[in-house]
């Protein structure tokens, strides 16, 4: 801060200055959809290494019973977070060729990016869950 100034003022913007908006929510849940897509990474990896050892049994226990449902609903928000994070990576790679920064535009691709982000895993669970169009 200015030294002899008043009124104190802080250095760079923050949550009390800034109004949310749809490119602001896109850049938090994309780093939300990374770290995500890390621990699903590192749990489907630990999936694999129980059944490539042969403890069926251990693996059993998150795919049956009570955590079933819990292990479903991982699963889900695994699918969305990857949806997401791939389609927000789309954008990034716009900007990296200097597209698309102008603000109402990139509000606008936000938006659309966040609604999308949840049609394929609908699509997917939808058909995991009930067996398919039978």
């Amino acid at each position: 801060m200015a030294s002899g100034n008043s009124k104190a003022r802080p250095l760079s913007p923050h949550l009390q200055v800034w109004r949310w908006h749809a490119t602001m929510l896109s850049s938090i849940l994309h780093r939300t959809s990374g770290i995500i897509n890390y621990i699903g990474a590192i749990a489907l990896t630990i999936w694999v290494v129980l059944l490539a050892s042969g403890a069926e049994e251990k693996v059993a226990i998150f795919t049956s019973g009570a955590l079933s449902g819990l292990t479903t609903l991982g699963l889900i928000v695994l699918t969305w977070s990857v949806t997401y994070h791939w389609l927000n990576g789309l954008r990034h790679l716009a900007w990296d060729a200097g597209k698309g920064f102008d603000p109402k535009g990139s509000n606008t691709r936000s938006v659309i990016i966040i609604a999308l982000s949840f049609v394929p895993p609908a699509i997917i669970w939808f058909f995991a869950l009930t067996g398919g169009a039978s």
